[in-house]
């Protein structure tokens, strides 16, 4: 069950408990050396193609089942395993892996209509519980509604998604509403298209790089003097890394990283959806200077318009390319947070379960098919095109406190004008929220606030003046990662959102260590109580924060001490 007190998709990855992970033990040896038959062979190629098959497709071959019968029936999954000639367990373990892909008997009728509900911390602040309990009363009996971890649609709080729809600022009328297959969906033109990017001076920059008439060294030199860092929430110099992938033995790949999955980001999303080209003519520069004829796009699932929109201006692109292309593609995600992180993004590229890889080596020299990879997150690649023309100077103009260059901040909560602020380097939290917010809703005033999404930390309004960029931060307890700002006010509790939040992480644990999979599930149980346990909970956060594989654990304690620190009065 969720906290909410709806049922929730089980994963075996995730939380699922001993009888459900037996139950799909038995399934799977049910599966083990069962024939194909011809009727399901012929339904699978009917939508796959025919052989031969790649073998890093395989996700994007259950995306088109699943699509198809809202589903994946075991006797596809038996199909799709004979005709990508793969072993059945690799299908099935991928197939259950990831949130979004229903894996179902073949004597079970295909699930009907599912409706998601956001449990973000940001839509649960909107409402999102009261949603979730009124909508089975108002929809066909058919009509599956479930809770959902973040949609990134968090300035549109509540969100519910149907189908692929989403519903911003979701009521129950209107979810209703759009569970009508007769309404049409709602198309959003306001996008700077191929012919309006090219006519204002788009890809002259790309061409004249690949051409051999600008420099690759003037532009990693622009990126350096700007100060461009990683902006999915590391904030590795770019043009420091650009040079590592590019001094790497050849063949070399580019994978780009849109899976933000950070509860409280979608920044990300709202430049995609406006200005896509912007975001493909640095891809188009960083692959020419790091050396690689192969570009590989990473999209989070829940962004189908931009998938359907990327898919579009990519074929203008192809259609009328400015300079010799790279070969690009589009890859779907499936609904799981920790491809967010690289490697495991790698993994799920190669068509396989989102596992992070233990490191070293690193992924710039084994990487992607175990080829030297550059991975980027959208944004970075967004701003390469702006800090080459107009200078590194223009980009490190703006700043506060010391700090230099702009930030885009995703802000949600309890703010009159949430959305994709760009503002300086460095800015404080009161800043942004007054002059780029509005200020603070009605009725509502500064208690705290969540400077970098679910892992950054909870830090108090005494704190509103600490500067908000990267490395400023980490004396505090917590960290800007890819600025997503969620505002309490004074009716919210930090002990609340720190146990949204480390639900959060337990259900998106990938299963892979014991630190990460075990803490995350027993911490959440721990912070339920009227007063929490601190010593145990700092055995478990230590545990976590040491030897966890990858960020999700090493995280995961941040918002626990952070609450500990600074709002004891709420666990004692």
């Amino acid at each position: 069950m969720h906290p909410s007190g709806q049922t929730t998709e089980i994963k075996v990855h995730a939380l699922a408990t001993p009888d459900a992970m037996r139950a799909d033990i038995q399934r799977k040896s049910r599966l083990k050396g069962r024939q194909a038959d011809e009727a399901s062979l012929a339904e699978v190629r009917a939508l796959v193609g025919p052989a031969p098959h790649r073998r890093d497709l395989l996700i994007e071959h259950l995306h088109l089942l699943n699509d198809h019968y809202r589903c994946l029936f075991d006797r596809h999954l038996v199909a799709l395993a004979k005709e990508m000639n793969i072993p059945m367990v690799e299908v099935f373990e991928v197939a259950t892996f990831y949130h979004h892909f229903e894996v179902t008997r073949d004597d079970a009728p295909a699930p009907g209509l599912t409706v998601r509900v956001c449990s973000g911390l940001s839509c649960e602040l909107a409402g999102a519980r009261d949603l979730l309990a009124r909508l089975p009363a108002l929809l066909d009996t058919g009509v599956r509604v479930i809770s959902a971890p973040c949609v990134g649609r968090c300035e549109q709080a509540p969100v519910a998604v149907v189908h692929q729809r989403p519903v911003p600022m979701a009521t129950p009328e209107a979810v209703a509403r759009v569970a009508n297959p007769a309404v049409a969906p709602e198309v959003d033109v306001d996008v700077v298209g191929y012919d309006a990017y090219r006519a204002q001076g788009g890809y002259a920059l790309a061409a004249a790089l690949v051409n051999g008439e600008e420099p690759g060294e003037r532009i990693l030199q622009a990126l350096d003097e700007a100060g461009l860092r990683g902006l999915g929430g590391a904030g590795f110099p770019a043009g420091r890394k650009w040079r590592i992938v590019r001094d790497q033995p050849g063949p070399r790949l580019l994978a780009v990283n849109i899976d933000e999955g950070e509860p409280g980001t979608f920044k990300d999303r709202t430049y995609l959806e406006r200005d896509p080209h912007r975001f493909l003519e640095g891809l188009l520069i960083a692959a020419q200077i790091v050396g690689t004829q192969t570009c590989y796009i990473y999209l989070r699932d829940e962004y189908h318009g931009c998938r359907a929109l990327l898919t579009a201006e990519l074929a203008r692109l192809r259609a009328e390319p400015p300079c010799p292309l790279p070969t690009i593609e589009l890859r779907r995600g499936a609904g799981a947070y920790i491809c967010g992180e690289e490697s495991a993004m790698v993994q799920s590229l190669e068509g396989k379960r989102g596992e992070p890889r233990l490191r070293p080596p690193y992924l710039a020299q084994v990487g992607l098919f175990g080829r030297p990879t550059l991975v980027n997150n959208f944004e970075t690649l967004y701003w390469v095109r702006d800090i080459v023309e107009k200078g590194a100077e223009w980009f490190t103009s703006f700043g506060r406190q010391g700090r230099k260059g702009l930030r885009s901040f995703s802000v949600s909560g309890r703010v009159k004008h949430p959305g994709v602020k760009l503002a300086p380097a460095g800015i404080s939290l009161q800043q942004l929220v007054d002059e780029y917010c509005g200020g603070m809703l009605e009725g509502h005033t500064l208690y705290a606030y969540l400077p970098g999404g679910a892992s950054g930390g909870i830090f108090p309004a005494s704190h509103a003046h600490v500067p908000l960029d990267f490395d400023t931060l980490q004396a505090h307890g917590g960290f800007i990662g890819s600025a997503a700002v969620i505002v309490l006010g004074q009716h919210d509790r930090a002990r609340d959102a720190a146990l949204n939040m480390m639900r959060f992480f337990a259900d998106e644990s990938c299963g892979q260590c014991t630190p990460c999979r075990v803490g995350t599930a027993k911490a959440a149980k721990l912070m339920e109580a009227p007063v929490w346990d601190n010593a145990t909970l700092e055995d478990l956060n230590t545990v976590m924060a040491d030897a966890s594989i990858c960020g999700l654990g090493q995280a995961a304690p941040n918002p626990v001490r952070c609450v500990q620190k600074y709002f004891a009065q709420e666990i004692s």
